[in-house]
């Protein structure tokens, strides 16, 4: 009997809580079935059934059609202004993608009704009283966090979740210029991005070389800028610098500031005619203007050193914080074994910062792995190099995927590259993750 509550739920939603007499929950199941049913038919699937629309999948209902248009990218390109009757690529794989995730949003309620349709008979079987009000008041004691999260999750799915699949799945596909839907539609091709990304020769070559440079860029612009505000920090800690607060507002300023603000007066400064080298030249320092920004390596230098004077602030105030907790007795102690002042912060200072603050070091080295408002803002990922594939001397992955995508309307390769990055820098914040003391602990 139990088996047949089950089979009959799984046919009919609720049916098999309506044989355990529970008609309240049977009906909650069969509103779900309904609407399921109700979405299907009334955006085509009943059209197509009646002969009031062609018979073809692309008439078809919310979720035949979408399925239909995932695995097909569709069948008909608009030749011409007159044509009434073609396929989007891209907007059927969205419509697929969506009408997938609704699709496993009500598989998990179809399971969840046979699933509780066998254990209610299982119950009954056991000599046991159920109702659908206890259950009702049971379900939302028990799983009340659950219940209120869901809405939020739900949105998460449709905002977050939808987008990245697409983003995903265009890497396995020939979007391009070449292929801009309706004029070309779209088609799968599989790993064939990535394998283009390995063996052809530019590629290959530039992929490899801006990898270099975004991982050395992102561990100098993040140690620079975490070096000079541990040394800020120490100074207007130091019992010799008069006026403490005073010193630390003004080193805050940088901070305070809008990023964006400060990137594009560095940009005007840092021109061939700009402020740095007026300065230079007047100051008969140099005899002609030094290229901070037409100069591969010194466009790279001139971005670390405009990110360490935005980022130090922050170490500084972090790791201000942090001295104050250290307790004085620990430095009154080592005074008396005779410690000198280097002694004390290399056995003291220094291993209770780095034991505090290295969580924060590594996400910053993440974030500056993606750092593309620097690298656009600063430099535009110049100056050009003809060895580069569409990218510059100072771009990084991310700023070379954002040419990719808006200047050379490269998707699939864009979109391959993104899951590169997605990889790689999972993979350290995983890493760090599993480091840390609150995870160690759980």
């Amino acid at each position: 009997m139990r088996y047949i509550s089950a089979i009959c739920s799984a046919v009919i939603w609720g049916s098999g809580q309506c044989l355990n007499k529970q008609k309240l929950k049977g009906l909650m199941f069969f509103v779900f079935q309904v609407v399921l049913a109700g979405i299907e038919l009334c955006t085509g699937s009943l059209a197509v059934l009646t002969g009031q629309a062609e018979r073809t999948f692309r008439n078809a209902g919310f979720f035949t059609k979408g399925i239909w248009g995932l695995f097909s990218l569709g069948t008909i390109p608009r030749e011409s202004s007159k044509t009434l009757v073609y396929d989007h690529s891209i907007m059927l794989m969205l419509a697929g993608i969506l009408a997938v995730v609704v699709l496993l949003i009500f598989a998990l309620f179809w399971i969840w009704n046979i699933v509780d349709a066998y254990r209610g008979r299982k119950l009954l079987e056991a000599g046991k009283h159920i109702s659908s009000v206890q259950y009702f008041q049971s379900l939302w004691s028990s799983a009340f966090e659950y219940i209120i999260i869901t809405p939020g999750m739900l949105l998460v799915a449709f905002i977050s979740i939808v987008p990245i699949i697409f983003a995903i799945l265009v890497a396995f596909t020939n979007y391009n210029a070449n292929f801009i839907p309706p004029r070309r539609l779209v088609e799968w091709t599989g790993v064939e991005t990535f394998l283009n990304i390995v063996k052809i020769g530019n590629w290959g070559s530039t992929f490899v070389q801006i990898f270099i440079w975004t991982v050395c860029w992102a561990f100098l612009a993040t140690f620079s800028a975490y070096i000079f505000g541990f040394i800020q920090a120490l100074l207007t800690r130091s019992k010799l610098v008069k006026w403490p607060k005073l010193w630390r507002s003004i080193f805050i300023l940088p901070w305070a500031v809008p990023g964006i603000v400060s990137m594009m007066v560095f940009r005007s400064m840092l021109n061939q005619e700009g402020a740095f080298n007026q300065i230079l030249l007047n100051a008969g320092l140099i005899t002609q203007a030094i290229p901070f920004l037409s100069d591969p390596f010194w466009a790279r230098l001139s971005l670390v050193l405009v990110n360490m004077w935005l980022g130090f602030p922050y170490f500084m105030a972090l790791i201000s914080g942090v001295l104050i907790t250290i307790p004085q007795e620990q430095y009154e102690a080592a005074q008396i074994d005779g410690a000198n002042f280097l002694q004390q912060f290399r056995v003291i200072t220094l291993p209770t910062i780095l034991a505090s603050t290295s969580p924060q070091l590594l996400m910053s080295v993440t974030f500056n792995f993606n750092n593309f408002n620097m690298i656009y803002f600063l430099t535009g990922g110049g100056p050009p190099n003809p060895n580069f594939q569409m990218a510059g001397s100072t771009d990084i992955l991310i700023s070379w995927i954002f040419k990719l995508t808006l200047d050379q309307r490269m998707y699939n390769y864009a979109s391959a590259l993104s899951i590169l990055i997605f990889v790689i820098v999972a993979s350290a914040s995983t890493w760090n993750l599993l480091r840390t003391r609150a995870f160690k602990e759980e």
